[in-house]
């Protein structure tokens, strides 16, 4: 069941994704200033609540992906990532990599 549970919301997931960017790439401008005024202020509220639980402890370890065997330092993925997004030029629209095929994503290679 977690199983199915987990499937359908990836599923919704990258369907809101996929809606997103479509209104991004072919609204009116209208339309477009409605999605991003109502869209924005969540999706920020939203990064900020993931990085919140990210935040470094006092030993310079990311709670939320350290284990008890594992250590994980500060920067954790989830920053790097956040930095890559947000900051350093990943706002650039991409193809969603749920569409993207198999070879080009990342750490994979073309099957012969």
């Amino acid at each position: 069941m977690d199983e199915i549970l987990g499937q359908v919301l990836r599923d919704a997931v990258w369907e809101r994704l996929d809606v997103l960017t479509e209104l991004a790439e072919h609204a009116d401008a209208p339309s477009l200033l409605s999605v991003a005024c109502s869209e924005l202020p969540r999706i920020t509220n939203e990064w900020r609540a993931l990085l919140t639980v990210h935040e470094p402890d006092d030993r310079g370890d990311c709670p939320e992906c350290s284990s008890r065997w594992r250590r994980s330092r500060a920067p954790c993925a989830v920053w790097r990532s956040a930095y890559e997004h947000l900051v350093a030029g990943g706002l650039a629209p991409r193809p969603a990599r749920h569409l993207l095929p198999a070879h080009a994503l990342p750490g994979t290679a073309a099957v012969p």
